[in-house]
């Protein structure tokens, strides 16, 4: 018989729970991080570069139409690039630039275990 969309949706759900909790840092962009097909997508990127986050889970939307509408409705929001931390929905570009500039990403990826890069840099600068 058909399927009804709830349970479909609600296996698909299950899905992106399990992409999501996979990694400690998840992002869904409009490309690939070696290259990105869209400005906010390449902001992500960038910040995760500047605090030497490498290891990172990422997800071309643009392959998969259904992965772009379903992220959407898994997180509630209607963009992309969406960051995840800790299986936790962040919020997109504007939320990270956000965190990156007062601080709070640093401590965010501190609670993950990942030492950010920026701390280093702030040290040399100190020590001058």
């Amino acid at each position: 018989g058909k399927t009804s969309a709830p349970t479909w949706r609600r296996s698909r759900g299950r899905q992106l729970d399990a992409l999501v909790k996979k990694d400690k840092v998840v992002v869904f962009l409009k490309g690939t991080p070696e290259q990105p097909q869209c400005g906010f997508s390449n902001a992500v990127v960038q910040i995760l570069r500047l605090h030497g986050v490498r290891d990172y889970a990422a997800y071309n939307v643009l392959d998969d139409p259904e992965l772009r509408q379903g992220i959407k409705d898994y997180s509630n929001w209607p963009t992309i690039p969406q960051v995840y931390l800790n299986g936790e929905f962040v919020g997109g570009c504007d939320i990270l630039l956000q965190m990156h500039q007062n601080g709070d990403l640093v401590e965010e990826l501190k609670k993950l275990g990942i030492h950010s890069a920026l701390l280093d840099e702030k040290k040399d600068q100190d020590s001058k």
